[in-house]
């Protein structure tokens, strides 16, 4: 497994100059005072002045330095050396305090110590990880006794869709269910934010929904709430039509898109 995730970890090295200088992320924007976070996760998680955040797989730390202006002392952890170098230089220029570590989520508890009021995790982060119950370890271990974790991310089915540049409805053509081997994927030409010269393999695991939910519970935490949307924040599928506030269906809200989970640790 850590031969893949060194993999991984390499492409995230290569894409993230690509990302930060794509109208996908809009650094321009941010720095300007645009808070990255979405409607989903702003309106779950709610006020969070005063509380102390850590935002697992954060990339180059637009989330948390938006967390951050919103009052919360965050952390943003990731395993790119160069997203974190990214993230730091951030918070440098716009001068919004937070802290960045460099690491693996499962090397966590060798660089980083304390206890938080919340993890945060969001969007397209769960696919890079090969064992959740380790991955539920770590945030129990993170937080604080009755501390709450959240999560907002890509549904499992919607994942299982075709995703092709010539799909035009729905169609399962990839597994739904968890496999300890990867699936190989290469990424050319570019990624989900930007076309770009980028040629290289990707290493993703796929997680149904009850495996995230039963390792988080299997974990020592008690699930406060799922909900399921028939919406993605990004267009992830060829055939999916944006509605009048900016989101993306597929028409006729035929099946979820992404979900959130909130959870207390006991």
């Amino acid at each position: 497994m850590d031969n893949y995730m060194q993999k991984n970890q390499k492409l995230w090295d290569e894409l993230t100059p690509i990302h930060v200088r794509s109208d996908f992320y809009d650094v321009k924007g941010f720095k300007a005072g645009k808070c990255t976070l979405k409607s989903i996760e702003l309106e779950e998680l709610g006020d969070v002045t005063g509380k102390s955040i850590l935002h697992l797989q954060c990339h180059f730390g637009l989330d948390t330095l938006s967390w951050a202006r919103l009052g919360a002392d965050v952390t943003g952890v990731d395993f790119s050396k160069e997203a974190i170098t990214l993230a730091r230089s951030l918070s440098s220029e716009t001068g919004i305090k937070a802290e960045f570590i460099n690491s693996n989520i499962y090397d966590l508890p060798e660089n980083l110590k304390g206890e938080f009021d919340i993890v945060f995790t969001s969007y397209g982060i769960i696919c890079w990880l090969p064992n959740l119950e380790r991955w539920s370890d770590i945030i129990t271990r993170f937080l604080k006794p009755g501390g709450t974790f959240y999560m907002v991310e890509n549904h499992p089915f919607m994942n299982a869709l075709d995703d092709s540049e010539d799909a035009i409805e729905p169609r399962v053509i990839y597994p739904y269910f968890h496999s300890s081997q990867p699936e190989k994927y290469h990424w050319e030409g570019g990624s989900y934010a930007v076309a770009a010269k980028i040629s290289h393999p990707a290493y993703e695991w796929t997680h149904t929904l009850s495996d995230i939910i039963n390792a988080l519970i299997s974990g020592g935490m008690r699930i406060e709430f799922l909900h399921e949307f028939p919406v993605s924040c990004w267009k992830a599928l060829p055939f999916m039509v944006e509605d009048e506030k900016g989101l993306w269906r597929i028409p006729g809200d035929l099946v979820p898109l992404q979900f959130s989970i909130k959870a207390r640790k006991v």
